[in-house]
């Protein structure tokens, strides 16, 4: 025999004691649904059971490092003025790429994703890991009736190609870079207030993992180093040019000056104007390039010195290692998961079904009035 929930008083307040008999009644019904209760947590335990064998793990390839940002600009001193008035820049900003969250979403850019899918999976193999992602994800059974798909090759460059074919190649690749972007890759700080970041690489294929990793990070890091050091390098060159070219022009003043006294070993006194004012001349121009070549030389030193400063880039703290972290789904825990989660939506449909009932029951005595 059901008991009926009690009514509220008449100011409509309802008491603890009313609230716990409804919640009674409610558990009760349940317990009279038993035996649907069990069969449908006997069918969702082997429903769990099934999903842990069919799940494919994860492996999971970790690399952690320290983002160093070196500020050069209190190293340049005052030479960096002389610097400026040969029209050369020292720099010492060149990290700002770098700074901040930009170096996340550089590890996200189709450009690295793209470089690191066409590198090879390992020094000995031929094969590309945009390949290897295509084999464990059976991307070809896909493709099966897009024979202009089963037809790429990946090892050909890509302006080798006709237009329609290139057209697939990047529609291919954008698609692969956009699942590795959210199902894949994941690039974070642990630490908001540290400067390590975490790259973390999970898929079904342990060596797409590990070497997907690997290849991201030294990708990322030749561009880092590329673009952190491309204002200096720069800089060191066109230094270098115009140090030799005054030296070229201070050894071509020095010579003439000697060249105009061999030319008037026996010159008659009262023509000392044919050999002082040429002398003189090559003389000033050797001395006015032998200062410029010494604050040019004082100028590319301190750039190199810039340079070195900038090169330890990303420091490496930990790189992935077989065995992987692998993530599986256990038996036991599919079948705890799967029966709980089959009954709790069994009660919950069987509580809104009751309700509603009672409900439409409620309309109908009121109409019926």
């Amino acid at each position: 025999m059901t008991t009926e929930p009690l009514q509220p008083l008449d100011d409509g307040e309802i008491s603890i004691k009313e609230i716990i008999l409804d919640i009674q009644i409610w558990l009760n019904y349940l317990l009279s649904k038993w035996r649907i209760l069990l069969i449908v947590g006997a069918l969702g335990g082997v429903i769990g059971l099934a999903y842990a064998f069919l799940k494919q793990p994860l492996y999971t390839a970790t690399t952690t490092f320290v983002l160093e940002g070196n500020d050069t600009r209190t190293n340049l001193g005052g030479l960096s003025g002389m610097a400026a008035l040969a029209g050369i820049d020292l720099g010492g900003n060149a990290g700002g790429l770098f700074q901040g969250n930009n170096i996340l979403e550089l590890y996200k850019s189709r450009n690295m994703l793209e470089k690191t899918l066409m590198s090879r999976t390992n020094q000995s193999s031929n094969e590309l890991l945009i390949e290897r992602y295509i084999a464990y994800r059976n991307l070809k059974d896909d493709w099966e009736n897009q024979p202009e798909l089963l037809a790429l090759d990946f090892h050909k460059a890509p302006e080798t190609l006709d237009s329609l074919t290139r057209r697939s190649r990047d529609g291919v690749i954008t698609s692969i870079v956009n699942a590795i972007r959210s199902e894949v890759l994941t690039v974070e700080k642990p630490d908001k207030s540290l400067s390590i970041v975490q790259v973390d690489v999970s898929s079904p294929d342990e060596v797409f993992s590990k070497a997907f990793n690997e290849n991201l990070v030294k990708e990322v890091n030749e561009f880092y180093v590329q673009t952190k050091t491309k204002k200096s390098t720069d800089n060191i060159a066109i230094l270098e040019q115009k140090v030799d070219s005054v030296h070229a022009v201070m050894t071509g003043a020095i010579y003439s000056a000697a060249k105009v006294s061999d030319a008037t070993p026996n010159l008659n006194p009262t023509r000392q104007v044919q050999r002082t004012a040429p002398t003189q001349e090559a003389q000033f121009s050797a001395e006015t390039n032998k200062a410029i070549l010494s604050q040019l030389l004082q100028n590319l030193e301190l750039t190199k010195m810039n340079l070195l400063q900038e090169q330890p880039l990303i420091q490496l703290v930990d790189q992935p290692v077989y065995p992987l972290k692998v993530e599986r789904v256990g038996k036991v825990k599919g079948i705890i998961v799967g029966g709980f989660l089959f009954v709790f939506l069994t009660a919950l449909m069987l509580i809104l079904r009751r309700f509603y009932r009672k409900i439409m029951g409620m309309g109908i005595e009121v109409r019926e009035a």
